[in-house]
């Protein structure tokens, strides 16, 4: 098997126009425009996104995550990867080249799944960030197991009825429509008792409970609505799949969710790492530069070591995806990145926390949002329990018992065994 780390010339150009085009024109806007840049009716947002969205556009690295046949370029998850470790950096960045959750996950289902009615709709102003969409699934008591959920959508004649609670609908005050998950059949094997629906912002019955804030998070208001569905009706052209298909379709946008999370992470861990080198080698304790006391060299390298790891974890779960362009394939290394993304987050940003004392815990810095960010990335697209059982399962589907009473790899078992291999050579080497 051959690696190659090399990114081809032409790519890395413009990998260098995207470094300094985030950190030039879009990082100072997160300061500025609000709700990450979800919001299109803001009239700030109005004056400072579409421009920068335009450029990108004519570099043709708009909405790299999507396939030629959707407009975007193709480019594949390890090119994506590259892209995204350097737009997580900064908050508006994904929206300002077109590949913002969960708009980019619901996208893709539309694509798969939604009538050409749907698609004709929603598909491509979605696309083109005309309108933001609501991933409506998360419910308050099914937590990480959407076995759990209650949501029910029932057939009336040409319609389905939705009735029930979600929460943590991202997006939802400014969404043009919802991708909810829905029982349709309680009585069928777990996995395909669920369907996946389009329900439009504004329909009947659709109820904005409130709008709740992340923690940490710097939000004029709450941008993750706790709703409820009181008798929904919409038409039945809007279930996306076939009835039972909810988890399937769910598939579809969460093992792309996660490992772009994942990437986009990469770059929010550098950005903590880039501050810790830039602390230590400003302040002076003691005589001398941070930098040089041994323990904040530890903490130095423990970052950088876990960044390195972690990226590349990501890149050749990026690289899977690109040759088996399936999913199920690498939900290992799925789970694994998923598992691994809070922790990285969490060390880093909490060393680059210390290394800046008393301005570091406050909300003058960067790294509080930081910490709450990886509790929220260990709970999001699935908890890092789940994952974790998932590599596990994974893992010891390669492996078998034993089969006798010592384990295989017993040292006395293992040299009786080579001795009675290779005795008639080594009595014949000794007269």
């Amino acid at each position: 098997m051959s690696w190659n780390f090399e990114t081809d010339s032409e790519f890395k150009k413009e990998l260098n126009w995207i470094e300094d085009f985030v950190r030039d024109e879009i990082e100072p806007i997160d300061h500025i425009v609000a709700d990450y840049g979800f919001d299109l009716n803001d009239p700030v947002r109005k004056a400072l996104i579409p421009p920068l969205q335009d450029e990108v556009r004519k570099r043709k690295l708009w909405a790299c995550h999507l396939g030629p046949n959707l407009g975007g370029p193709g480019y594949g998850q390890v090119k994506l990867a590259l892209m995204n470790e350097i737009l997580g950096k900064s908050k508006c960045a994904p929206i300002v080249f077109g590949c913002q959750a969960p708009d980019s996950g619901n996208a893709e289902i539309l694509a798969h799944y939604g009538s050409p009615r749907l698609k004709e709709k929603y598909l491509e102003p979605l696309i083109n960030n005309e309108v933001v969409s609501c991933y409506s699934m998360t419910e308050p008591e099914g937590g990480s197991d959407p076995t759990q959920f209650n949501t029910t959508a029932t057939r009336d004649g040409d319609d389905w009825v939705i009735n029930g609670a979600k929460w943590f609908s991202s997006h939802a005050r400014f969404a043009e429509f919802n991708i909810v998950l829905a029982k349709t059949d309680p009585d069928a094997e777990p996995h395909k008792r669920m369907s996946m629906f389009v329900v439009p912002a504004g329909t009947p019955g659709l109820e904005n409970v409130r709008d709740v804030r992340v923690f940490g998070h710097h939000e004029n208001e709450g941008t993750h609505a706790y709703l409820r569905y009181n008798d929904v009706r919409i038409p039945a052209d809007h279930l996306l799949g076939g009835e039972g298909d909810g988890f399937a379709v769910a598939q579809t946008r969460l093992g792309g969710g996660r490992i772009h999370h994942a990437m986009r992470t990469v770059g929010l861990v550098r950005k903590a790492l880039d501050q810790m080198c830039e602390r230590a080698l400003s302040r002076h304790t003691q005589g001398e530069r941070l930098a040089d006391k041994q323990m904040v060299q530890e903490m130095l390298a423990d970052s950088w070591i876990q960044l390195e790891q972690f990226r590349l974890l990501v890149l050749q779960t990026a690289w899977k995806i690109d040759k088996f362009d399936d999913y199920r394939v690498v939900r290992r290394d799925i789970a694994a990145v998923k598992a691994a993304m809070p922790k990285v987050l969490l060390d880093v940003s909490g060393r680059a926390l210390q290394l800046h004392g008393s301005l570091g815990a406050s909300d003058e810095m960067p790294f509080g949002e930081m910490i709450m960010e990886s509790y929220r990335m260990g709970l999001a697209d699935g908890a890092t329990e789940i994952h974790k059982i998932t590599v596990a399962k994974q893992t010891l589907r390669g492996h078998q018992a034993a089969p006798g009473l010592f384990p295989t790899g017993h040292l006395p078992a293992l040299k009786a065994a080579a001795f009675e291999r290779f005795g008639p050579i080594i009595a014949e080497a000794q007269k």
